[in-house]
């Protein structure tokens, strides 16, 4: 039986980055992947283009971006935060550019890129990969994890790392095998649900839309009668709901609100102007056109080309009739509309649409300055394992460079 100071259950983000501070410091170490290829779904971030951090520099602020969870985190960004990411890429390589948000993403070579420079760090430092080698069991005793039963063999270790990701993308290999291991070893795992996922409305007509990108909209989440959650920023219709940023960044915590009566989207086409300057706006178009202006004409000038049919479709105001004809209920109906359309959520997409696992290994039971189990004396974790989630902008893959390195590091 090989034995390693240090093997690693999952060759993502969060297992490569333990891997390299692990080796760096000496150790023996050996990753071991169920997948034929490392860094699946590292490739498919970003849409290819790979947020691998964000710039923002207030850490309360970034880590509120996390939820109640976020605390968790100090101790492992004190170490290896943002900032220390960003010059640690840049040191293996990596050239980034920051973007709208933030968003900090490699200059040239996208995902593609920052997977190649975190294996060859891997290829320097001797790490042993071990791919399509999914693990089976582990072995634990008295609360010690005394070897590993994989695909191919048994393989022991002074110290084993969980960084398998979570459910979200399981064509990727992230189908919850973290979990199990946890379990096995004593640990408890919160509720999973997908999260950074688009949703289901119950009406059908956003497909009318499908497809529309908003930008610069407001999105209001409102709960038996209350407003609960907003987001500002861009948004799309789809066949079977909404989707988009803004969208994908609140999916995160509608499963919170799910046991309400009634649970809607309120969608502001205009945020940046008031009902009076909207209507104000709309009477000054209706008189530029006097004479032979129509509805459906007065619609295309004030929502995207590719909403004009839902839009229409949703107004109770005759498509053909003349403006100069619509009367002052029916501008304000539509300023309601404009300001105002509703949505009633339906559930979330699953997992197999879902950037990241809502969810995970309890925090509870794992030492946040070490990543290190309290339950089990030779177990870490690292990465969307945890029960962290972020929204889009480079947060989550944050959490993989932090959580990894800390785990792959020796405590003193």
């Amino acid at each position: 039986m090989e034995h390693f100071d240090t093997l690693i259950i999952g060759g993502g983000p969060a297992g490569l980055m333990a891997a390299i501070r692990a080796s760096s410091l000496g150790q023996k170490v050996a990753i071991t992947e169920k997948n034929h290829s490392l860094g699946n779904k590292l490739l498919l971030s970003g849409k290819g283009r790979c947020n691998f951090t964000n710039a923002e520099s207030d850490m309360d602020i970034f880590i509120s971006h996390y939820g109640e969870n976020g605390k968790f985190l100090y101790s492992a960004f004190s170490k290896f935060g943002p900032l220390r990411t960003r010059e640690y890429f840049s040191h293996i390589g990596v050239k980034f550019i920051e973007e709208r948000g933030k968003r900090i993403f490699p200059k040239e070579g996208g995902s593609q890129r920052v997977l190649d420079a975190l294996l060859m760090q891997c290829r320097k430092n001797g790490v042993k990969i071990m791919r399509s080698n999914p693990v089976k069991a582990l072995k634990v005793k008295n609360s010690h994890i005394d070897f590993i039963i994989t695909e191919n063999d048994e393989y022991s270790a002074d110290k084993y790392i969980i960084a398998t990701g979570g459910k979200s993308y399981p064509k990727t290999g992230s189908t919850g095998d973290g979990y199990d291991f946890a379990r096995q070893a004593g640990h408890t795992v919160t509720d999973l649900y997908p999260a950074l996922v688009p949703v289901r409305t119950r009406e059908t007509w956003p497909k009318l839309a499908s497809g529309c990108d908003l930008r610069n909209v407001r999105v209001t989440v409102i709960a038996d009668g209350k407003n609960v959650a907003e987001r500002f920023g861009e948004m799309e219709f789809t066949n079977f709901g909404v989707s988009g940023p803004i969208i994908m960044d609140i999916s995160r915590f509608i499963p919170d609100w799910q046991k309400c009566d009634e649970l809607q989207f309120s969608l502001d086409m205009k945020p940046t102007l008031t009902p009076e300057i909207l209507t104000a706006r709309i009477k000054r178009d209706i008189a530029k056109h006097s004479g032979h202006g129509r509805f459906a004409g007065l619609v295309r000038s004030l929502v995207p080309a590719k909403m004009v049919t839902l839009f229409l479709e949703l107004s109770d105001v005759p498509h053909d009739k003349p403006t100069d004809y619509m009367s002052d209920e029916e501008i304000a109906d539509t300023v309601t509309l404009l300001k105002d359309i509703r949505m009633n959520i339906n559930g979330l997409w699953g997992f197999g649409n879902a950037m990241v696992t809502r969810g995970g290994v309890n925090l509870d039971e794992v030492n946040p300055s070490t990543m290190k189990s309290k339950l089990c004396d030779n177990l870490y974790f690292a990465g969307e394992v945890l029960d962290l989630a972020g929204p889009s902008g480079g947060f989550n893959l944050q959490v993989c460079w932090s959580t990894g390195y800390v785990a792959g590091s020796i405590i003193e």
